[in-house]
C-alpha cells in the first residue's frame, strides 16, 4: 500500500526565480553534480514551452552495491529510476509542479504535486509525495525509509536552488 507525507518548505527566493531556474540547463547540471557520487544521474531533456512549462527528465542510475541488503536480493543488475517534472505557471503567481519517478521493473514507483505559492518574503513551496514499493513483505519498510529521505533531500534541494540562484541572479 502507497505511502503519502507532506513536505512544507519556505524559500526566501520568488516563485518567479525558483521557476526560472528550473528551465535552465546549467541549473539543473550544476544540481546533478551537487548531489554526489553514489549514483550517476543525466540530465536526458529539458524544454521551455511557449506558456512556460517547464518539462525536465532525468535517469539515475544506482550502483546494485548501494541498495540495502534486503533489496539488492529483488534487484538484478544496477537499479535505473526516471524522474520526469513539469513546472506550470498557474492564476496569481502560483506554479504547479508534477513529478513522478518509475522504477523498471514494476519495483516501485513515486510522485509528487508541488505548489510553489509567492508569500511574504518568498515562497512556500508544499510538497504532497506518495512513494510505493512493490518488494513482498519489506515494500512497507522501504516506503517508509524513502520518505524519511526525501523529508530531508527536498528541503535540501531548496537550499540548493536558494545558494545557486544567490550566485547567478
Amino acid at each position: 500500500m502507497p505511502h503519502s507525507f507532506d513536505v512544507l518548505i519556505e524559500s526566501a527566493a520568488g516563485v518567479d526565480q525558483i521557476h526560472a531556474a528550473f528551465g535552465r540547463e546549467d541549473y539543473w547540471l550544476a544540481r546533478i553534480a551537487a548531489g554526489g557520487a553514489n549514483a550517476t544521474t543525466t540530465l536526458d531533456a529539458l524544454t521551455v514551452a511557449d506558456d512556460g512549462t517547464v518539462t525536465v527528465r532525468m535517469t539515475q542510475h544506482v550502483g546494485r552495491q548501494l541498495l540495502p541488503g534486503a533489496a539488492a536480493k529483488f534487484v538484478r543488475g544496477d537499479l535505473k529510476m526516471v524522474n520526469f517534472q513539469t513546472w506550470t505557471p498557474v492564476a496569481d503567481g502560483r506554479v504547479c509542479g508534477q513529478s513522478s519517478i518509475s522504477v523498471p521493473g514494476g519495483l516501485g514507483s513515486g510522485g509528487a504535486e508541488t505548489w510553489m505559492t509567492p508569500v511574504s518574503g518568498g515562497t512556500q513551496l508544499h510538497h504532497a509525495v506518495r512513494v510505493e514499493v512493490k518488494i513482498p513483505l519489506l515494500g512497507g519498510k522501504f516506503e517508509k525509509a524513502i520518505g524519511a529521505g526525501l523529508a530531508k533531500s527536498l528541503p535540501a534541494a531548496q537550499r540548493f536552488t536558494d545558494m545557486w540562484l544567490a550566485e547567478h541572479a
